[in-house]
Parts: C-alpha cells; sequence; structure tokens
C-alpha cells in the first residue's frame, strides 16, 4: 500500500482523453465522461449502431438499422460501446495509432456492458487478425488486446489466433460497399489447428472499428464454415453512417 501511495504521488491518476486529474486510473474526468458518445439502446440489433428513440417500447421485436436491413449480416447480434466521432473516435485512434494501451482496460469494461446481450453457452472470443506486415509495423493487434480483456472481463474462453490473416489487403478507407466486400474475400481464414475449438458453439468476433462490416462478414463466413453455431460480433466503436 505504501508503494501504490507513493506512485499515486509522483503519478496521479489521469483523464485518459485529456489529461486532467481524476479520482481513479484508466477513467475520464466528468467532461469527457459527457462528451464521449457512449452507445445506449436503443440500438440496432446487428451492429448496435444506435436508433431513433421511442423504437426500444416495442417489446421482444428486433430492431435492425438501415444498413442491416439493407445488407443482412452473417451474424446473429451485436453491439459496439462508442460511436466512432469526436472523442470516441479519437480514444480509438489514440490506442490504435497512439499506443495507448492503459485504453484497453476501460474500453473492455464498455465493451462488456454492451457484450452481455450477446453471450451463450461455450461462447468462445476471438479477435479480428491483421496480417503479419501489419502486426510488424504496429507492434500489436489492438482488437486481440480489446478481446483478450474482454474475455478477462465476463469470464469467457479466449483464442488469440483462432482466425488468420494470410493475404495482406488494400486499406478499406475510400472504397464503396460493394469494394469493400470483393477486398476481403478469403483474405481471412480460420487456423487449421484450431478448427476443433469453432465445432458446435458460439463464437464472439471482436474488433476495434465496425464501419461497413465487410471484416467481420468475411470472418464470421469462415467460422461458419468450420462449423461454428453461431456468431456474434462486439467493437469498441461503430461508425454512425457507413462510408
Amino acid at each position: 500500500m505504501g508503494i501504490q501511495t507513493a506512485l499515486r504521488v509522483v503519478y496521479p491518476p489521469r483523464c485518459l482523453s485529456c489529461g486532467d486529474a481524476v479520482e481513479s486510473d484508466f477513467g475520464l474526468c466528468g467532461p469527457c465522461w459527457r462528451d464521449t458518445p457512449f452507445i445506449i439502446d436503443p440500438c440496432c440489433d446487428a451492429c448496435g449502431a444506435p436508433l431513433p428513440e421511442g423504437l426500444g417500447d416495442v417489446s421482444g421485436a428486433v430492431m435492425k438499422c438501415d444498413a442491416c436491413l439493407d445488407h443482412p449480416r452473417p451474424w446473429v447480434r451485436g453491439r459496439a460501446a462508442l460511436l466512432y466521432e469526436g472523442k470516441g473516435r479519437d480514444l480509438v485512434l489514440a490506442l490504435k495509432h497512439g499506443d495507448r494501451h492503459e485504453i484497453v482496460r476501460p474500453a473492455a469494461k464498455w465493451m462488456a456492458r454492451r457484450a452481455h446481450f450477446l453471450l451463450a453457452p461455450q461462447i468462445l472470443v476471438a479477435p479480428i487478425p491483421l496480417h503479419w506486415t501489419r502486426m510488424l509495423k504496429r507492434r500489436f493487434n489492438q482488437s486481440a488486446l480489446l478481446a483478450e480483456a474482454l474475455a478477462h472481463e465476463l469470464g469467457l474462453a479466449y483464442c488469440p489466433d483462432l482466425l488468420q490473416r494470410p493475404t495482406r489487403t488494400a486499406q478499406l478507407k475510400g472504397m464503396d460497399h460493394a469494394a469493400r466486400f470483393q477486398e476481403l474475400e478469403g483474405a481471412i481464414t480460420v487456423h487449421p489447428k484450431r478448427r476443433h475449438r469453432i465445432a458446435g458453439r458460439s463464437v464472439l468476433l471482436v474488433d476495434d472499428v465496425l464501419t461497413s462490416g465487410a471484416t467481420l462478414h468475411a470472418a464470421t463466413q469462415v467460422c461458419l464454415q468450420a462449423g461454428a453455431k453461431d456468431v456474434r460480433i462486439a467493437a469498441l466503436a461503430r461508425v454512425a453512417k457507413e462510408a
């Protein structure tokens, strides 16, 4: 306790977003919490995008956003913790490109609150993989960090290398919907030594950002082909309007 007290004197807790002093580690100050676009119900049952207020009053109804109605998802349910805008976008980019790994722990807690809607018996958590060249450049897979922390938070089984990305794809930013899905075709596979872990069970795929859903679509398809009972998805952030 003495060491912890000394550390707090030297390194007092700071807001993850603005750096102002806060009461506890891994937190947001009041103004940043208020300005962070957390997603609350009602939301799309497939991708987690927020829906207009009032739709949540329909008891037992499965609600979907326009994007998921126009392009049905192969997974059964999905949730996201934040909108990918404002401080939500800043936090994602700080983790992804700023080596701000301290964001993982609170992000997993935010995701866990939303992921309770997705749980199923014996569900297996796995991240969206990176191609080895991107892994070499970035040094870590932010989706894997989030997936591991989320699995720990919820007490679920975790498989970091369930999926592989043998093909390096082009950056999806700027591509239209059809081009994104075509680019990801065949780019993700199931690790041949992990196929036995999928058969007959639900899989929870974790990614940092859901935009068009092309990457998660490709990953879901290979899980289903490998014998998964079904697939659910969890993302830290959801782009409200698809690019």
